[in-house]
């Protein structure tokens, strides 16, 4: 088992530093994990530490998916001779939509999420019964089990004070079958580490910097606990509309040497981050007033589909700089500390050969369809996404301006996240959330037609658990009211009715793309401004010439020899007539 002190860890009694580093498994193709996590253990790493997002495995109450996915992670962790960590949540940030909380829940109990409200609670026990089996029969001394360590709740200390909600959890993990430590993260601020941590719970640290300072406010707080950092910031994550974020290599290098030097454990916070594939990726907020050189021009910030997160290993899991620098300093370590560096079995690592990467090439799309749209509701005001169902997507909002009514402006409330306003079938404004609008007026008998996008729930403050759509449109002061809404969800796209047609706005249209065999790629619509694209019927996520990111991934999972179609949904003003394949990224 493993046990530790002030002065480190033991596994069954023996020295153990944990040299771990972060893989999510729900952002890369099941196929690709043998290659991730075998590079993961060329760099030099012991230990693989995954997070679980709750909204992807409850999307609706009671309906539980591709729960099997982190048992099998698991598994092939422990062929690759990797030992594991697992957080699961549940809230978990990630920069994943709604900090994996999913949103029919947040909906319904709002403020009192993350808190020992019983209702809540209820919710998170249901879904810890059927989640954490797999991960009680994969604990380390059962027969193939790999599993060190299991996360209390994440950074909970950057959020509340409920020690009663800690305490259930730490307790529920217990009577569930956890029986390896238990652990928490936090800042290394000493109101985070009050408020977050347990008593009788390893207290744990995320740092990106100074890991000197953060381990000595550890040390405050908890003499008894061995330094661990759980999140080594060595890269970070970019924004639609921000800069493309990278660190020196040799600088990040250099803090990993410190964090050793120190005594400390170490979790790699990416050691490969992957994609958002879909509608998973999140996004910040910061409250006004916020910052204009950390901000641009709305406090509401999209993360884009790419996590790559100038991470060790790239979004296609290739080696980087960075990947060389860190072997170096934990082969340096290994051979100075050889008895605390120890593997689940000593086989000798190997790099995994990177995948085939396709040529250049072009997909002229030349079929077209209306958006399939769903059932629509009738409202006396505009439901949101969360009360028809719709976790994210779009929804087209109809009504029409009373008769006789003057021509007076028009305000669109509770903006989440950006829409494209029609007055009688005709274009008429793009609105942003958090952007002041272009002034628009209506008179009596215009009809409105508003189609909302979500773009992302806050992962991150007090924001998280926001709710997607709008609340209400006026006319000058008056609501008006009598609204239909149509809800289209994007992931699964519902089947449209394709034909041979010519492109217009708001119109799906597909291509078809003729391989011998699949290989990674990079995507581009060099027509395109705002939209998503989807391969054989999976939705790679969002693209926006606003940037940093240009190209979308699609992993050689997703594609297969022959017939592989290209669907795009352009929300812009354009008509895209192609996509480009590309054999390297461009993220900014």
């Amino acid at each position: 088992m493993l046990t530790y002190d002030s002065n480190g860890f033991r596994l069954d009694g023996r020295p153990l530093r944990i040299l771990s580093g972060a893989v999510h498994y729900f952002r890369s193709r099941p196929e690709q994990w043998p290659d991730r996590l075998a590079a993961v253990r060329a760099m030099g790493l012991n230990t693989v530490e995954t997070y679980v997002p709750w909204n992807l495995h409850e999307p609706a109450p009671g309906r539980f998916t591709r729960l099997d996915e982190l048992g099998a992670f698991l598994d092939e962790a422990h062929r690759q001779g990797l030992w594991t960590i697992v957080r699961p949540g549940p809230y978990i940030c990630a920069e994943w939509d709604n900090g994996g909380l999913p949103g029919w829940l947040t909906a319904r109990v709002g403020r009192r999420a993350r808190t020992s409200d019983p209702g809540f609670l209820a919710a998170v026990d249901a879904f810890f019964d059927v989640l954490l089996p797999q991960v009680v029969e994969r604990q380390w001394g059962r027969p193939g089990g790999t599993v060190l360590m299991v996360q209390v709740e994440n950074e909970y200390g950057a959020h509340g004070s409920d020690a009663d909600y800690l305490a259930h959890l730490a307790r529920g993990l217990r009577e569930r079958g956890i029986t390896v430590p238990l652990f928490t993260s936090d800042g290394p601020e000493d109101h985070m580490l009050a408020a977050g941590t347990v008593p009788g719970v390893l207290a744990t640290v995320n740092f990106g910097s100074d890991p000197e300072g953060a381990f000595a406010a550890l040390r405050r707080h908890r003499p008894e606990d061995p330094p661990f950092c759980m999140e080594y910031w060595n890269g970070w994550f970019d924004r639609w509309g921000g800069p493309h974020h990278t660190r020196d290599a040799g600088d990040a290098a250099d803090a990993l040497r410190r964090i050793l030097a120190a005594g400390g454990s170490v979790n790699l916070y990416m050691a490969h981050g992957g994609t958002n594939f879909g509608t998973t990726a999140g996004a910040n907020h910061a409250d006004p007033p916020f910052n204009s050189t950390d901000w641009t021009h709305s406090p509401y910030q999209p993360i884009t589909t790419s996590y790559d997160y100038d991470a060790p290993l790239d979004e296609r899991g290739l080696p980087t700089a960075k990947f060389d620098a860190f072997r170096q300093v934990i082969a340096d370590f290994a051979a100075e500390h050889p008895e605390l560096a120890r593997y689940l079995d000593h086989r000798e690592p190997e790099l995994p050969a990177p995948a085939p990467v396709l040529d250049a090439r072009e997909v002229l799309l030349d079929e077209y369809a209306e958006l399939p749209f769903g059932p629509a509701v009738h409202s006396p005001v505009p439901p949101l996404f969360e009360e028809l169902g719709l976790e994210h997507g779009l929804v087209r909002y109809t009504t029409t301006v009373p008769d006789r009514s003057p021509d007076l402006p028009l305000t669109v409330e509770g903006l989440h996240d950006r829409a494209t306003l029609h007055l009688d079938g005709k274009p008429a404004a793009t609105l942003e959330r958090g952007v002041a609008p272009e002034p628009v007026t209506a008179g009596g008998g215009t009809r409105i037609r508003l189609l909302v996008e979500s773009l992302g729930r806050v992962n991150y403050g007090p924001q998280v658990g926001e709710t997607k759509g709008l609340t209400g449109v006026r006319h000058e002061r008056q609501y008006l009211h009598g609204w239909q809404a149509e809800p289209l969800p994007l992931a699964p796209l519902p089947t449209p009715a394709w034909t041979p047609g010519t492109p217009a706005p708001e119109l799906l249209a597909r291509g078809t793309l003729h391989l011998d065999a699949p290989g990674d790629t990079f995507l581009t619509v060099p027509e395109g401004e705002h939209g998503y694209l989807w391969v054989n019927d999976f939705l790679l996520g969002r693209y926006d010439t606003r940037g940093p990111q240009h190209t979308l991934y699609c992993p050689w999972p997703l594609l297969r020899p022959g017939p592989n179609t290209l669907t795009l949904l352009e929300l812009g003003p354009t008509t895209p007539s192609r996509i480009h394949l590309h054999p390297s990224p461009d993220l900014g």
